[in-house]
């Protein structure tokens, strides 16, 4: 059998992202109801951690707990990748011992060659390029506030960042419109922009982007890794600031996320994160229903 991988978006069909959803939201109405759905016995979750994590951490070892699995927490500073053992020998060892590895790390080229010698799937809990399981979240709260993101209008203000990048990728797999309104230079990779063709639409103007949108995203200004850029960062992009008035521009349907952790006062205005258009706090759920679904449609045929 093939090992199937979650590197990016495009490592599923557009069907099989829109079924991981519907599960997504079937698991999370069990969990609801209190119904104990434990397909995962005896099953392993290795996570690697390069990167601090709330969420992330969480959402993975509390649903491979629900799904009656185990998740093993691994830091650099607990395992032989901290002391300098190739990725490609770890790969080869915990593979045999876990049946899925997910790991959250700076370069995506780590997860790449992970994954070429891992004999179980391969999940990107987040690289310097891309946060799929993040996005996946973020349709599925789309999903159940408004219903289908496609022909939608969807709005990122901000950093064009990893996040930035895998909205991209959203954008063509969920086919939707994206503009993104950033400041010159800061721009999201153009590997991804060129890929999604005109669906794409750049903007340094955030009021441009932000008219009509169904949807308005946000990320915080300096990501992990770019603390030292935070006070020349935070000079830039004060003008990209989403607030009420803000999305007073977009749809009247319009809702707001922020995949969090969320700097209030900088990329969102502290009373936005409250606003009745926010929806953070759904969205920061779902990572936990998102990646059962996610978890369960790897492991189980």
């Amino acid at each position: 059998m093939t090992v199937r991988h979650f590197l990016s978006l495009m490592d599923l069909s557009q069907t099989e992202l829109n079924t991981l959803l519907k599960r997504a939201v079937e698991l999370k109405a069990l969990q609801r109801q209190g119904v104990i759905y434990e397909p995962l016995k005896n099953r392993v979750l290795g996570m690697i951690f390069e990167k601090a994590s709330t969420r992330t951490r969480v959402s993975f070892e509390a649903g491979m707990i629900q799904l009656g699995g185990q998740a093993i927490f691994l830091s650099p500073r607990d395992t032989q990748l901290g002391r300098g053992e190739p990725i490609e020998d770890s790969a080869r060892v915990l593979s045999r011992m876990c049946d899925a590895i997910m790991i959250r790390t700076f370069a995506h080229e780590t997860l790449d060659t992970f994954a070429s010698h891992s004999q179980v799937p391969v999940i990107n809990g987040l690289s310097d390029d891309l946060h799929p399981c993040q996005l996946l979240a973020d349709m599925q709260t789309f999903m159940e506030h408004r219903g289908n993101i496609q022909g939608k209008t969807v709005a990122w203000v901000g950093d064009g960042n990893n996040m930035c990048n895998t909205f991209i990728q959203a954008a063509v797999q969920f086919d939707f419109q994206l503009r993104i309104a950033c400041p010159k230079g800061y721009e999201p990779d153009a590997r991804f922009v060129a890929q999604a063709g005109d669906r794409v639409l750049i903007t340094q103007d955030p009021a441009e982007a932000v008219a009509g949108a169904h949807l308005v995203n946000t990320d915080v200004w300096a990501s992990m890794g770019q603390e030292d850029e935070a006070d020349a960062r935070v000079k830039r992009f004060t003008p990209y600031q989403v607030t009420p008035a803000m999305l007073d521009q977009a749809d009247d349907s319009v809702i707001f996320m922020h995949c969090l952790p969320a700097h209030r006062g900088e990329e969102v205005s502290a009373e936005l994160m409250d606003d009745p258009r926010s929806v953070v706090w759904d969205q920061a759920e779902n990572r936990l229903h998102a990646q059962k679904a996610l978890v369960e449609f790897l492991l189980i045929d």
